[in-house]
């Protein structure tokens, strides 16, 4: 109940991430860590996969601090500005001009309006100064020459639209709208455009307005942008128009299905180049990386000492890099990007068709993957393995992230940041869940059976801490005793600190044996140690593991006498009993102190085994309900006993060790003491007697010696009659 409990819980936890995520890719809600994910996944595709080379069809003109030490302040002068378009198409060929600049005020620097003001007031009777002020006029109006300048060559000149709320002031003149209908994002309440002398003579403008995302980065610019009933085109679109001969743009919607769905995709159709459009009129800027597109000093094409090649049949975007003037801005690429180089690379991108959108099914997508991602992980990460678990997570990020480039080669931008935080964020929901979950259930499984469970025992007991109880429970276990020989001489040869340094090390040892074949420890008897098999976890071979348990202790003492002896401590002999059979298990003893334990009389009987070993001479002896319920190990009958408290005969066996590859000689001795064994219960004493000599003279061991003695005993003293071969134990 209570991992189903905890199931629903995992469940209910996950479902509500993926509503969260759901909600905020349905516009519901914003989550401002979300936002900037998709940011960062945008600008790492773009580093990731931007051009590094120099693309030299634009170039900027720039005015630089050497410009403006050259020709002076700015700004310059309008026969300056004549100057320099003259210099640019009649020098140096270029192919067409654009202003990130605004001319919005007369320029009276020439003293013309002065003069003008002379001649009408005291000189006006002056018939010389009125012929030399009319003979000036043309050389001194420096906004008609600098209008001549730019008349019937490809010349786009810039403004700037004022977004709603930020005031609706109107100075100069616009351009007539590209489109005359509205269309593209959010419509501007103001705007400021340059002298109607200019914009006349032009052949085009378009508004040079920057995006700006919530971090401040420039990543979009629209190319067109409603106003009143028209449609105006970015600086980037005017000046492709212009290079491309001033034919007028045209616009349309693409249709496409998808999903069952209608969906439009806006285009706008410069010079035969088709630009597909987000749904309010932007894209994204295809920045280059690096030094993208040639710089050169607007002093130095005044001066005429560039060379011609360097500008030639290029596209010119006018604008500045000098300090206090300079336009800077935020991109992916740089904290302080130039804004005329933006345009640049705008123009650069509808040139080469790599202008990026978000399709306009992108935000359904989006929210399916969420959906269906966020699920399938959440009902998978409850139903397998940690590892099955993180290797589909990662299958899933990765089919994200392919499905990112692939959107991405189509020119798309397709924000998959919140399918994949859905996914890491469902994963790491769910494996930390597991870990606290998992953390208290072995906090409890530690509470209840202390330290007598294995740590695998514990992670077992943990995953459904629902089937273990301690509560008392009768069960078919395997129960298993040892003990020091000796312990009593053993313990008064070392002072006190040796004494327990001895025992730490030597039940350390032991109780590492026990935990490796998942037994349960049920308590140290000073020296001596009781463990015991199935319970609480069940395990079906538990015979067999207790078996192998005595083995293996048996089996380490060597090394652990070798190191003792290192250190003078005296060698150490156990013997071990083990024994199977109905027990009771569960938490037992007064209302001051328990413990997890085992009772019955299967227990007391392993005790006895344990206490008969010496009797004997060997390290292990185990019950035939052991030897029935263990198919791994071979075992050779000692004897049948009945020990003190049991009426019914006990046949107690010694285990060889594992059936597989036991050596024959072994085998052999086995079955050879067995016969013998066989006829000391026929009273067949002196077969027994050959046959044990021979064994002994073989292989010499206490145990054929004891059947040795007996057989002189009874000998001299024979049974009584109907004696059924049982040796009887008086004592514990």
């Amino acid at each position: 109940m209570k991992r189903s409990s905890s199931r629903l819980t995992q469940a209910g936890l996950s479902a509500l991430l993926v509503l969260l995520l759901a909600a905020h890719v349905a516009g519901l809600i914003a989550i401002a860590p979300m936002q900037r994910a998709e940011a960062w996944l945008y600008d790492t595709g773009l580093r990731w996969t931007a051009p590094s080379s120099l693309d030299d069809r634009v170039a900027i003109l720039d005015i630089d601090e050497a410009s403006l030490k050259s020709v002076g302040r700015w700004p310059w002068s309008r026969d300056q500005m004549a100057r320099l378009v003259d210099q640019l198409f009649d020098r140096y060929g270029v192919a067409a001009v654009g202003f990130d600049v605004v001319f919005a005020e007369p320029d009276t620097s020439s003293g013309l309006a002065s003069l003008n003001q002379l001649a009408q007031h005291d000189l006006a009777a002056s018939r010389d100064f009125q012929a030399a002020l009319k003979q000036l006029t043309p050389r001194l109006d420096y906004d008609a020459r600098f209008a001549h300048a730019l008349a019937g060559r490809p010349v786009s000149l810039g403004y700037y639209f004022i977004p709603a709320g930020l005031g609706d002031a109107k100075t100069g003149v616009l351009p007539p709208p590209a489109l005359p209908t509205a269309l593209g994002g959010g419509i501007p309440t103001g705007y400021g455009a340059n002298l109607a002398v200019f914009q006349h003579a032009a052949q085009g403008a378009g508004f040079f307005n920057m995006l700006a995302d919530a971090d401040g980065t420039a990543r979009q610019m629209r190319l067109l942008t409603p106003y009143g009933a028209g449609t105006y085109l970015a600086l980037s679109a005017s000046t492709l128009r212009v290079a491309f001969g001033g034919e007028p743009v045209t616009a349309g919607v693409e249709q496409v299905s998808l999903l069952g769905r209608h969906y439009a995709t806006p285009w706008l159709e410069v010079g035969g180049l088709r630009v597909p459009l987000g749904a309010d009129g932007a894209v994204y800027a295809p920045y280059r990386a690096g030094a993208s597109f040639p710089y050169i000093s607007a002093g130095a094409v005044l001066a005429g000492t560039v060379p011609p090649a360097q500008l030639e049949n290029r596209i010119v975007l006018v604008g500045s890099t000098a300090p206090g003037l300079t336009d800077l801005r935020v991109t992916p690429f740089s904290n302080s990007f130039p804004g005329v180089e933006i345009h640049a690379h705008l123009l650069a991108g509808m040139l080469d068709g790599s202008t990026r959108i978000v399709p306009p099914w992108a935000n359904d997508v989006r929210l399916l993957a969420v959906l269906l991602l966020g699920g399938l992980l959440a009902v998978v990460l409850l139903r397998v393995s940690p590892l099955v678990g993180l290797v589909t997570a990662l299958a899933l990020l990765a089919a994200l992230v392919a499905a990112y480039a692939a959107a991405w080669s189509r020119f798309w931008v397709v924000p998959l940041a919140a399918p994949m935080l859905t996914v890491v964020g469902v994963y790491a929901l769910n494996t930390a869940y597991g870990f606290f979950a998992e953390t208290r259930s072995k906090r409890q499984m530690t509470k209840l059976f202390g330290q007598s469970v294995p740590p695998d025992l514990a992670a077992e007991m943990s995953l459904d801490p629902s089937h273990y109880t301690m509560e008392g429970q009768s069960r078919e276990m395997s129960v298993l005793f040892s003990d020091i020989r000796g312990f009593t001489d053993f313990s008064e040869k070392l002072p006190p600190a040796e004494l327990a340094a001895v025992l730490n090390a030597y039940l350390s040892t032991m109780t590492r044996i026990v935990q490796q074949q998942r037994g349960t420890i049920d308590k140290y008897i000073g020296d001596a140690i009781m463990a015991f098999w199935n319970a609480p976890v069940a395990l079906s071979d538990h015979a067999s593991r207790a078996v192998q348990t005595a083995l293996d202790m048996q089996t380490a003492l060597p090394q652990l006498n070798s190191e003792f002896a290192a250190r003078n401590w005296p060698e150490v002999k156990i013997g071990v009993g083990v024994n199977s059979g109905r027990m009771s298990v569960g938490n037992m003893g007064s209302e001051f102190r328990q413990s997890y334990t085992v009772m019955g009389d299967a227990v007391n009987l392993g005790s006895r085994l344990e206490g008969i070993t010496k009797q004997y001479g060997v390290g292990i002896l185990v019950t035939q309900a052991t030897v029935e319920a263990d198919p791994v190990h071979a075992f050779m009958k000692v004897d049948e006993v009945r020990v003190k408290g049991k009426a019914l005969p006990v046949a107690i066996f010694e285990p060889l060790g594992a059936t597989a590859g036991l050596p024959d000689a072994l085998t052999a001795d086995a079955a050879a003491f067995e016969a013998a064994f066989a006829r000391y219960q026929a009273q067949d004493w002196d077969a027994a007697e050959a046959a044990l000599r021979e064994l002994n003279a073989r292989a010499p061991r206490t145990l054929y010696v004891i059947y040795l003695e007996r057989i002189a005993h009874f000998r001299a003293a024979p049974p009584p009659a109907g004696w059924d071969g049982v040796f009887v134990y008086t004592t514990k």
